[in-house]
């Protein structure tokens, strides 16, 4: 902070007098459509980020009964498209942005609904805290949606979605909008009215061919921007971070610190994230654990899948349970405590961060 002071203060002291022939130059400046950088530089280039977006936690069970009762007013179909309710960050408003990077939404589809297919350049990916029954056909391959999965939709595949039970069934969408938009690379196209496949297989053709571990088919060499494998499951996640965490029972440096077991989501033909812009993960704490406070360039978003811990954001402590969500904006200090066993689901965009060579860590201790 007294860098950034120090920062203020040359600024400030390069400024010229203020004279009739100054004020002459600024309207000529403004008249072409100029800035100088001298009036701009301690925001323009600050010592350590100061993003706008500030940070926030929704709590689910306040979320939930709004999605729901959406459900009963707001059809899904043609126009609107889909029932998702954006997480707008309040220092980004009026845009319903959690970060300047990332949208996320609750989405909810209701009973024997259908949303209509579409495809977006936007990547986009879904996480299920709860419920089953629906499933999304991307591309055509009808993938089933149940706890605890993760769904891709990389950028310009059709997808739509259908319900094929008596139950509403309620899940987080996670997009890149805001860095498309503020990029201008959108592009949005309709498809079908209804899906091209009404199928409920147990899984997906892209699992079938591609989710068998250190396994690659021969028909797939070409290596893919976004992973093939549409579906990632539960029970492998969940396996994944026990046996993390039961090796480091057994004396074996396996966690990412003691009581802490983690792990990425990846693209089966690289090896890297698993759309080009978004990162995903699924962190698992140890009943009283607690994680080092840190600080990041770029921002997370956090949703709780179960137990009960709390996050300290920003110096502010929040406690947590299934379903609360908090974004982390950029340079902002984030940490996680863990009352019980405390399993979260975290999105980034590290990817974009780490390709133009920005990214920063901050520890404390």
């Amino acid at each position: 902070m007294r860098n950034a002071k120090t920062h203020d203060t040359v600024v400030h002291g390069m400024q010229p007098e203020d004279t009739p022939e100054l004020r002459a130059l600024y309207e000529g400046f403004e008249k072409e459509s100029l800035i100088p950088l001298w009036t701009q530089l301690g925001d323009l280039m600050p010592m350590h980020p100061k993003p706008k977006a500030v940070p926030y936690v929704w709590k689910w069970n306040r979320l939930l009964p709004l999605a729901k009762a959406s459900g009963d007013l707001v059809p899904v179909g043609r126009g609107g498209e889909r029932r998702a309710i954006g997480l707008a960050n309040p220092g980004l408003a009026p845009n319903a942005y959690i970060s300047p990077t990332l949208w996320a939404a609750i989405q909810y589809l209701g009973p024997k609904e259908t949303a209509p297919e579409h495809r977006h350049a936007q990547n986009a990916f879904r996480f299920v805290v709860e419920g089953e029954g629906v499933w999304t056909v991307v591309n055509g391959d009808p993938v089933r949606m149940s706890r605890g999965d993760l769904l891709l939709t990389p950028g310009w595949h059709f997808h739509g979605h259908h319900n094929d039970t008596d139950n509403p069934m309620a899940w987080l969408d996670g997009l890149d909008i805001p860095f498309s938009q503020q990029m201008d690379v959108g592009f949005f196209e309709f498809g079908a009215d209804r899906v091209t496949d009404y199928a409920t297989p147990e899984f997906s053709r892209g699992e079938r061919l591609w989710a068998h571990p250190g396994l690659r088919p021969l028909s797939g060499l070409q290596n893919t921007v976004s992973s093939p494998l549409a579906a990632f499951r539960w029970v492998h996640t969940d396996q994944a971070l026990t046996e993390q965490l039961a090796l480091e029972d057994e004396g074996h440096p396996a966690t990412v610190a003691p009581g802490h077991a983690a792990i990425r989501y990846t693209n089966p033909t690289t090896g890297g994230d698993v759309m080009p812009t978004i990162r995903c993960e699924f962190h698992r704490l140890r009943e009283g654990a607690q994680t080092v406070a840190r600080n990041e360039v770029g921002s997370s978003v956090f949703q709780v899948f179960d137990g009960q811990g709390a996050v300290v954001l920003g110096g502010e402590r929040t406690t947590l349970e299934k379903g609360d969500m908090f974004v982390a904006p950029s340079w902002v200090s984030w940490s996680l405590e863990a009352e019980s066993q405390f399993d979260l689901f975290r999105f980034s965009d590290a990817p974009i961060i780490e390709r133009l060579d920005f990214m920063r860590t901050y520890v404390e201790g």
